[in-house]
C-alpha cells in the first residue's frame, strides 16, 4: 500500500541513519508497518486505561481493585489470541512474501477455525465461574462483587477480540497496517465513548465498561471481516485483503493446522507466561490491600499504553523478516532485525523518561487522595523503567517470530518471569523488602526475557529454523 506521512518519514529516517541507528530505507518500511500498529495499539491499550480511570472516580478504589482482577483473566485471553496469531503472522509472511497466496489464505481459515475451538470453552467460563475466578485473589464482598460482573457482561467480547487479532495480524502479514488500523482505532474509541455513557450517564459501573468493550470489540469485527472476505471498502482508503477467506479456505486441513499450532504453541506459551504471572503479584499485592492492588494496575496499564510502540515495531520485525526469509534473503532478513531492535532501544528509553518526569501527575488521575497517587506514581515511574526491557522483548521476539522460532523465546519468558521476577516478589511477603520486592519483580520481569531474547537473535539459529517453513525450503 501507498505510504502515508512520507515527508516525516523521510526525514526522521535520515536524521535516525546519522546517527547509526537505522538505515533510512529500512526506516522507511518499518515505519510504513509500525505506526499504524503503534496507533492501533495505543489506542486498543487506552480503552481499558480510560475505563480504569472511569471506574475509579466512578466506584472508588474497591472497583478499580475488582476491574484489575477482572483484567487479569482478559489479559490471558488475548495472550492465547496473540499466541495464536503470532503463528497465523508467521506463516502467512512467509508464504505471501514467496508469492503462495492461495496457501496463506487456508492459513487464515485455519487460524479462524482455530478461534472458535479456543474461544467457546473460555466464554462459557467467565460466565459460570466468574465468581470463583475472582475469589482466588480476594474473597472480600466488594472488589468480588465489581469482578464478577466484569466477566460476565465482558465474556461475549473473548470470540470477537482473537478473531480481530487474527485479522490483524493477517493484515501485517502483507504489509497493510492502515485498514485494521482504522478499524481497531475506531473501535477504541466507540469503547470508551460507550463506556463513558454507560458508567457515567446510566450509573451501570464496572458493568458499563464491559458492555462497552463487547459491543464495541463485536463492530471491529464485523468492519475486519468484510476486508477479510475479499469485500472493498470503497473510498475510505482501507482495503480489502489480498490472502481473503474463502469456502476452500474454511475446509478443515490437518497439514496447514499442524503448522500453525507447531509455531503458535510455544507462542501462546510465551505470551501466556507474560499473562499468568499477573496471577501471583496480585495476589501479593492484595496482602497490603486494596490501594497497592490498584497502584500496581495502573503502573501495568500505563507500561501497557508504551508497549503499544511493540504492536508496531513488533510485528514489522515479524512481517519484513518474514518476508525476506520467505524471499530467501537471509543476511537482509538479520539487517532489519537489528535494526529495529536498536530503533526499538532509542524510542523506549526516550519515552520511559518522559514518563518517569510525570509518574506522580499521571497517577492522580486513576485515585483519589495525594497518599494515593504518591504510591502509584512510584509504580508507574518502575514500570516505565521496565517498558525499556518490554521494548527489547518485543522487537527480538518480533524477528525470532518471523523465522517460526518461538520455543527458545518461550523459555526466556519462563525464566525471566518465574525463576526472577516471582520469587523476588514473594520476598516481600518474609522479608522487610515490602512492596520494593514488586518494584524489582516489574524490571525483572521484562528485561531478563528481553536480554535472553536478544542473545538469541544474535545467535543466528532462528535462520535454520525458518528454513523448515519457507515455501522454496532453500535459502539462497
Amino acid at each position: 500500500m501507498d505510504r502515508r506521512n512520507p515527508a516525516v518519514i523521510d526525514v526522521v529516517g535520515r536524521f535516525l541513519e546519522r546517527l547509526g541507528v537505522i538505515d533510512a530505507e529500512r526506516f522507511r518500511r518499518t515505519a510504513d508497518l509500525a505506526w499504524p500498529r503503534i496507533v492501533t495499539g495505543f489506542a486498543i491499550m487506552s480503552k481499558q486505561t480510560a475505563d480504569l480511570a472511569m471506574v475509579g472516580i466512578a466506584v472508588g478504589t474497591a472497583g478499580t481493585a475488582g476491574m484489575a482482577f477482572a483484567l487479569a483473566y482478559w489479559e490471558i485471553v488475548a495472550m492465547i489470541g496473540l499466541g495464536l496469531a503470532g503463528g497465523t503472522v508467521s506463516l502467512v509472511s512467509q508464504n505471501y512474501g514467496g508469492e503462495e497466496s492461495e496457501r496463506a489464505s487456508l492459513v487464515v481459515g485455519q487460524s479462524v477455525l482455530l478461534v472458535f475451538v479456543l474461544a467457546t470453552p473460555m466464554m462459557a467460563a467467565f460466565v459460570v465461574l466468574a465468581g470463583p475466578m475472582i475469589g482466588l485473589f480476594d474473597p472480600s464482598s466488594e472488589p468480588l462483587a465489581h469482578g464478577r460482573t466484569y466477566l460476565v457482561f465482558v465474556a461475549p467480547a473473548i470470540g470477537f477480540e482473537m478473531l480481530n487479532l487474527i485479522a490483524s495480524r493477517t493484515y501485517t502479514a502483507v504489509g497493510d497496517t492502515f485498514t485494521e488500523m482504522v478499524a481497531r482505532a475506531s473501535g477504541a474509541v466507540l469503547n470508551i465513548v460507550l463506556s463513558a455513557v454507560l458508567i457515567f450517564g446510566f450509573e451501570m459501573g464496572v458493568a458499563g465498561a464491559a458492555i462497552g468493550t463487547t459491543v464495541s470489540t463485536g463492530v471491529v469485527t464485523v468492519v475486519l471481516g468484510w476486508g477479510m472476505v475479499g469485500r472493498s471498502y470503497g473510498s475510505l482508503g482501507m482495503e480489502p485483503s489480498p490472502v481473503p477467506i474463502t469456502r476452500a479456505a474454511v475446509g478443515f486441513e490437518p497439514a496447514i493446522v499442524r503448522q500453525i499450532v507447531e509455531i503458535s504453541a510455544p507462542e501462546i506459551g510465551r505470551r501466556l507466561a507474560q499473562g499468568i504471572i499477573v496471577f501471583p503479584l496480585l495476589w501479593i499485592a492484595a496482602t497490603f490491600g486494596p490501594v497497592i492492588v490498584t497502584a500496581i494496575e495502573v503502573g501495568r496499564r500505563i507500561r501497557s499504553l508504551l508497549n503499544s510502540v511493540n504492536w508496531g515495531l513488533g510485528l514489522a520485525s515479524s512481517s519484513l523478516v518474514g518476508q525476506r526469509l520467505g524471499a530467501g534473503e537471509e543476511d537482509e532478513a538479520g539487517a532489519y532485525g537489528r535494526a529495529i531492535i536498536r530503533l526499538s532501544i532509542v524510542i523506549y528509553v526516550g519515552l520511559a523518561l518522559l514518563v518517569v518526569a510525570f509518574a506522580e501527575p499521571i497517577a492522580s488521575l486513576f485515585v483519589e487522595t495525594p497518599a494515593e497517587a504518591a504510591q502509584a506514581g512510584t509504580f508507574v515511574a518502575v514500570g516505565a523503567i521496565s517498558a525499556i526491557g518490554l521494548g527489547i522483548d518485543g522487537a527480538a521476539a518480533g524477528a525470532l517470530l518471523g523465522a517460526g522460532d518461538t520455543r527458545l523465546p518461550f523459555v526466556a519468558s519462563l525464566i525471566g518471569r518465574y525463576l526472577f521476577a516471582l520469587p523476588v516478589a514473594a520476598l516481600g511477603l518474609v522479608t522487610p523488602l515490602g512492596i520494593v520486592a514488586l518494584y524489582l519483580a516489574l524490571l525483572l520481569e521484562t528485561y531478563v526475557p528481553g536480554g535472553i531474547n536478544y542473545w538469541l537473535f544474535r545467535r543466528g539459529r532462528w535462520k535454520e529454523v525458518s528454513r523448515r517453513y519457507r515455501p522454496s525450503g532453500e535459502p539462497s
